[in-house]
């Protein structure tokens, strides 16, 4: 089973890089010319991504529900087939109505193929001692997405125009993506303890126990105002960096740190949680990048004070893609895991998208250093919330709820998943 399940984890690392970068990452690059050829100012066009993410928020929790009933690979083939055909068809928008229309279904495709149904099938295939390893297989390669295809789409816009570079886009991740999906992503064998599959009232009576668990809405807490400082910063950190009157060139450059930055941050994380536990590895994480923002307009005029700041917010840049799966599997098992991680994405995803609009909206009225320490106040609300999770008082033992609602993969003897909430 863990033999096939490594196969699984290869193919998802793969499609999650192509995907994130056609998907996600090529859009900042084409904005400009885009909005050129439509005639259009760079703010409408913007707005087609915030609809385009706010659009996969919608869909988290109905794709989490059919992953926990059938698995991700009718699912994620699919979207991979129909994000092929959405990408192209962006290619040919002549309105910007109709890229809306495109980049909404981009977003309703990306939530069918990305990270939360991608991480949801490696949950499921690997326990509790390898799951880790798995996940962080996955989102370290995927890591590099943004440093792949970020000059490539330049590149590609650069010789063939924007529209030729999204044609080519479109061919390679329908080239890769839709075969790695539809041959390689299979549910795991039921184990030979588990006297038969969960049904419907199971993995809903789970999803209750965990919606009534306080250490689920800090969880919540932590992973939506951490979300929405990524967001911001991701956004506005070249703007601040001109802005203190560094050239245009070197902004980029050390807002690029962030991709890598996130993948380093990623095996720091690994490594020391081996020695301390995780909470607190996470909250520490946090806690560095809420001091990292909040000196931004400080020690940001100077190159060395700017380069090291980024650095310290870029450890924690990719921490919650890894410590997420964990922390929800190993507290709720997988029985349904992926619809409960998709109703604590619905949040996630809106304060993503809805974050780097607020933060424009302060930075007109008051400029950049409130911006920053909104974002570093949001980093210490997530380390708070990292904090009140593993501090919550343990609830009902799992054993007491009533039917078989931990059938497949309560087994982290020793985790949280040995307890949740009693309905």
């Amino acid at each position: 089973m863990a033999g096939r399940g490594w196969w699984i984890v290869a193919a998802l690392a793969v499609t999650q890089t192509i995907g994130y970068g056609v998907l996600y990452y090529a859009f900042a690059v084409l904005l400009q010319p885009m909005a050129a050829d439509l005639h259009t100012s760079a703010t409408a066009v913007t707005g087609a991504l915030t609809a385009s993410v706010l659009a996969g928020a919608v869909m988290a929790v109905p794709v989490g529900r059919w992953l926990d009933r059938h698995g991700g690979r009718a699912l994620m083939t699919a979207g991979s087939v129909a994000a092929t055909i959405l990408v192209a068809a962006w290619s040919q928008v002549q309105t910007v109505a109709q890229l809306y229309t495109v980049l909404i279904g981009i977003g309703i495709c990306a939530a069918m193929v990305l990270y939360e149904p991608a991480l949801a099938v490696v949950v499921s295939w690997f326990d509790p001692r390898r799951r880790g390893r798995a996940v962080l297989g996955v989102i370290v390669v995927a890591g590099f997405a943004s440093t792949i295809f970020m000059p490539l789409t330049g590149l590609l816009a650069d010789r063939y125009g924007w529209r030729t570079a999204l044609l080519l886009l479109a061919a390679l991740y329908g080239a890769v993506a839709v075969p790695l999906h539809a041959l390689s992503v299979r549910r795991p064998p039921r184990p030979a303890s588990q006297a038969r599959q969960p049904t419907r009232r199971d993995r809903a009576e789970v999803v209750r126990a965990a919606m009534r668990d306080a250490r689920f809405w800090w969880l919540a807490v932590a992973f939506v105002a951490h979300g929405a400082a990524m967001s911001a910063m991701t956004v506005h950190l070249v703007g601040f960096l001109v802005h203190e009157g560094h050239p245009a060139t070197f902004a980029a450059t050390v807002a690029g740190l962030l991709g890598v930055l996130s993948v380093t941050g990623r095996l720091l994380l690994t490594g020391a949680q081996r020695r301390l536990r995780l909470p607190v590895v996470v909250a520490v994480v946090f806690t560095v990048q809420a001091a990292a923002a909040l000196s931004l307009p400080i020690v940001g005029a100077g190159r060395i004070g700017a380069a090291l700041a980024v650095v310290g917010f870029g450890i924690g840049f990719g921490v919650a893609s890894l410590v997420k799966p964990a922390l929800l599997a190993d507290r709720y098992g997988t029985t349904a895991y992926a619809t409960i991680a998709g109703i604590l994405a619905t949040p996630i995803t809106v304060a993503k998208a809805v974050a780097p609009l607020g933060a424009a909206g302060l930075y007109a009225a008051v400029g950049y250093p409130p911006v920053l320490a909104v974002i570093g106040a949001a980093c210490l609300v997530a380390a708070v919330g990292i904090v009140a999770r593993a501090t919550s008082p343990t609830p009902v033992p799992a054993d007491q709820l009533t039917g078989a609602a931990v059938l497949a993969g309560s087994s982290a003897a020793g985790t949280d998943s040995a307890y949740i909430s009693k309905p």
